[in-house]
């Protein structure tokens, strides 16, 4: 599987080639204690859920170009690039 992190209009993504996530479950990954797997802990995506909160980020599912899963996160602010 490969993953890509890119930049968005005030945010960024982190999307991968994998199998994806069904549009029916989107809503439901940031919960905790939700997970698709018997021996899965629920807390992974929990976290970053929280996490979007407590910062008053956006975070959105949705599906890469490759079909995999996509996660959106906006309303971050980006420092500019260091001066050399």
């Amino acid at each position: 599987m490969t993953v890509r992190v890119g930049s968005l209009d005030g945010g960024f993504y982190v999307e991968d080639d994998g199998p994806g996530i069904p549009e029916d479950e989107r809503g439901r990954v940031f919960e905790r204690g939700y997970t698709t797997t018997a021996d899965g802990t629920g807390v992974g995506l929990a976290v970053v859920g929280d996490i979007a909160e407590r910062h008053g980020w956006e975070v959105r599912t949705t599906e890469s170009e490759d079909g995999g899963a996509r996660f959106e996160i906006r309303g971050v602010e980006i420092p500019p690039a260091p001066v050399e």
